[in-house]
């Protein structure tokens, strides 16, 4: 299968490159030259053969907005656009509503994987379409299974609270005089307890690379998942503490240097490769 992939950074390089070893053809564009297939998006769509599909992998809100609205205009009826992006549900509602109007198809792909993708695989919570989806589902066979978006994003409100209770309890061990080792602890964890997961497994990666996390500042930025979820909560009447505390703790993260948020945000560099921030 062909496809055009937009976006070649830390996830769209690699989905790209486990796209072609699955043996379909991606044409990629991306605003740096030295990793892009071409050099615009026209070149992009005249490259593919129609029926095309196009993958966006791009920072959501205006950065996907622009990227929809030029292919609105570049693509032809019959095309479908994948938008695999943290773009909000209700974004891609309005999308997929505009396109529809020239007849273009849009399936929302929401990815996860981070950095860990090309080896370990995808996870894709996708909807739209059933004759769309089914269009592209070689392509999702190469990267992972589907779902619907909406659990991606209650996927990723459960990951804000399971890495907040992971920071609160190393914060609580770094604190007591009793503990000496909470790197051991954490690595102890990984055998036979109920908390053991991947998250622990990065924490224990994050440990091992900074024993106290002195080289971070305790600082996390929340990418919108979070705050979604929590209002989908409050319009469904659906209580979530945990998960609302959670993002809550991010944005105190904001106003000082919060212990608890270095491990956060070891945590989403080792599983994303999300940026941090050095106390220099």
């Amino acid at each position: 299968m062909q496809i055009g992939l937009i976006g070649l950074g830390k996830m769209g390089g690699n989905m790209r490159e486990r796209i072609r070893r699955a043996g379909h053809t991606v044409i990629g564009y991306d605003r740096n030259p030295e990793v892009s297939d071409v050099s615009s998006l026209a070149e992009l769509v005249e490259q593919l053969e129609a029926p095309r599909v196009v993958w966006v992998m791009v920072p959501a809100g205006a950065a996907t907005q622009s990227v929809v609205d030029e292919l609105g205009g570049l693509l032809d009826a019959g095309d479908t656009v994948v938008d695999g992006g943290n773009s909000r549900w209700t974004d891609d509602e309005k999308h997929a509503e505009e396109l529809g109007t020239k007849d273009i198809g849009f399936v929302d792909a929401g990815v996860s994987g981070g950095v860990w993708g090309l080896q370990n695989g995808y996870a894709l919570m996708v909807g739209g379409d059933k004759a769309h989806v089914e269009r592209l589902q070689p392509i999702f066979e190469a990267l992972k299974p589907e779902g619907p978006y909406f659990s991606k994003m209650v996927h990723n409100g459960i990951e804000y609270a399971m890495m907040q209770a992971y920071a609160e309890g190393w914060e609580l061990l770094e604190k007591v005089d009793s503990v000496t080792d909470v790197r051991e602890v954490f690595r102890s964890w990984q055998d036979g307890t109920v908390i053991r997961s991947w998250l622990l497994d990065l924490a224990v990666n994050a440990l091992d690379e900074d024993e106290h996390l002195e080289r971070l500042r305790g600082f996390a930025q929340d990418s919108g998942e979070g705050r979604w979820t929590v209002e989908a909560a409050v319009d469904n009447s659906v209580p979530l503490p945990a998960i609302t505390a959670s993002l809550f703790a991010r944005f105190a993260s904001r106003q000082d240097d919060s212990p608890q948020m270095k491990m956060i945000a070891a945590l989403r560099n080792q599983f994303g490769g999300h940026a941090v921030e050095s106390k220099e």
